[in-house]
């Protein structure tokens, strides 16, 4: 196929040979010149060749996945548009894909029309970007000059969807569009000249402003995406870059707006569509449960040895099932922000060799070593909820036996540092490559290798582990060699 010199570029990077062939079709009666990949190597290679100027991206791929795609487009050319294809199950990876640099998404499956609109979208981002480039080419102006200066820039900045601010150095308010009063509730006769706090109620939000307006941020990667709420209804997500001279001086930050209420929405239709039938489901599979019991052990004594297998893998099975859905709930009520309820005066001393104990006797059951080590002077009381400092370390000990074969060793050591208790749990088990560290706090993520695909588990673990250390005002972190074992620290603010 020969390509139109004139036309806009685009790749589409896309395992299913269907949705390849249809964006095809669809794009290229849209006047553009469409290259396809079926992987995401295959895509990276094309980048060069092709020079794409918009990239629709699929995020489940075998081999190199979608998210890893996108982290190497960016470092290859900033300016393409991506255009994360998504199906409606994982809209939390269309949010991270976002928040790293993605232009839209699309859900699969999708309408023709729909992409129509999201890739004309971009396409007029492209053609904005073009006139914009050209206007400033042109003629320079300075910041101040922007503010009140009659312009086709002005023009431009007043037809974009998204909000537009920006400031001078000194955190100085000197041109904002429509959209971005729009967007904050703002009187739409409201005019530049203030200070950004007079715009923006969001306190976190208006310190970021004015640290990149002072060029506080040398490493653009470094400056991170803001989230906040303008009510209960509407969620927003801004981005900030300096504004730069021609010395490399910084004059002052450019911010944008996007509202991104309807995925916030979709996330949180999801959760509680999960929560309510892990809920619904929880009592039937405890009933099933019980009298899988009940049988078992009443045909003990008749049945076959194979029979009693079954009985027992079905047994074994439920349970299973049923763990998978105090999971889910958990992880909905952290969500919900329900951690944390009701605190209390917590001796962790007395909480974690409770706990050990509780534990002992599965360790026992492998012949390992389970020690809790305590540092001589007294650990300070915590005021946090006990039922989840019971599942954080319950959780991280059970980790460690499991994925510590027979005759190992698992230590539980507990200091004070002043501000906070640093609490390590340490094994000398199968351990782990440093490409699962990133990943293992993610949901339904396990790490499988020919010693440890045996070993049963939801995924879930230690995404609700980390989510109630950062409910706390804490963090989580690993350490791991394979075949040497890992190291798992929590640290716990005191107070």
């Amino acid at each position: 196929m020969e390509h139109n010199p004139a036309a806009t570029r685009v790749l589409v990077i896309d395992d299913e040979e269907g949705i390849r062939v249809g964006s095809e079709r669809i794009l290229t009666r849209m006047d553009c010149d469409v290259t396809l990949a079926s992987q995401g190597e295959q895509g990276l290679n094309l980048l060069a060749k092709v020079r794409p100027a918009i990239i629709l991206l699929d995020m489940k791929m075998p081999g190199m996945d979608g998210m890893e795609v996108l982290g190497r487009i960016r470092e290859i050319d900033d300016s393409i548009l991506v255009i994360v294809i998504t199906g409606y199950a994982t809209v939390e990876t269309a949010i991270e894909a976002m928040k790293k640099g993605a232009y839209d998404f699309v859900p699969k499956p999708f309408e023709p029309d729909q992409l129509r609109i999201v890739v004309n979208r971009a396409l007029e981002k492209l053609r904005l970007q073009q006139k914009t480039a050209k206007l400033v080419s042109e003629r320079r102006r300075t910041l101040s000059d922007l503010g009140t200066e009659k312009s086709r820039i002005h023009t431009i900045l007043a037809s974009l969807p998204n909000g537009v601010i920006v400031t001078n150095a000194d955190g100085r308010v000197v041109l904002m569009n429509p959209a971005f009063k729009q967007h904050l509730n703002l009187d739409a006769q409201l005019h530049a000249g203030g200070q950004i706090r007079d715009y923006i109620q969001d306190q976190g939000l208006c310190d970021l402003v004015l640290d990149i307006s002072k060029g506080k941020y040398i490493d653009y990667e470094e400056i991170p995406t803001y989230e906040f709420a303008v009510s209960d209804e509407k969620f927003m997500v801004a981005r900030g870059r300096p504004v730069l001279g021609d010395q490399h001086e910084c004059l002052g930050a450019v911010v944008t707006l996007v509202d991104f209420t309807a995925m916030k929405v979709i996330d949180r239709l999801k959760s509680e569509f999960v929560a309510k039938v892990s809920h619904e489901l929880r009592s039937p599979l405890s009933t099933i449960h019980e009298q899988l019991a009940h049988v078992l052990t009443d045909m003990v004594d008749e049945a076959s040895q194979d029979g009693q297998q079954i009985l027992s893998r079905a047994k074994e099975k439920t349970q299973g099932l049923i763990n998978l859905i105090g999971d889910l709930l958990d992880l909905s009520r952290i969500e919900a922000g329900a951690v944390c309820e009701t605190p209390k005066k917590v001796d962790l001393s007395d909480l974690l060799k409770g706990i050990v104990a509780f534990l002992k006797t599965k360790a026992d059951g492998k012949k390992q070593q389970l020690q809790l080590e305590i540092a001589q002077a007294p650990l300070p009381h915590l005021t946090a909820d006990p039922l989840a400092l019971e599942s954080i370390f319950g959780n991280l000990i059970t980790n460690a036996i499991h994925y510590t074969p027979e005759g190992g060793r698992v230590r539980v050591t507990a200091e004070a540092t002043g501000i906070s208790i640093l609490v390590k749990v340490i094994d000398n088990g199968f351990g782990m490559e440093a490409k699962h560290l990133e990943k293992i706090f993610e949901r339904f993520y396990r790490v499988k290798t020919a010693k440890t695909r045996y070993i049963t588990g939801t995924g879930l673990g230690l995404p609700i582990v980390k989510g109630l250390v950062e409910g706390m005002g804490g963090f989580i972190s690993v350490e791991s060699t394979p075949t040497e074992g890992s190291t798992f620290t929590v640290s716990i603010p005191v107070g």
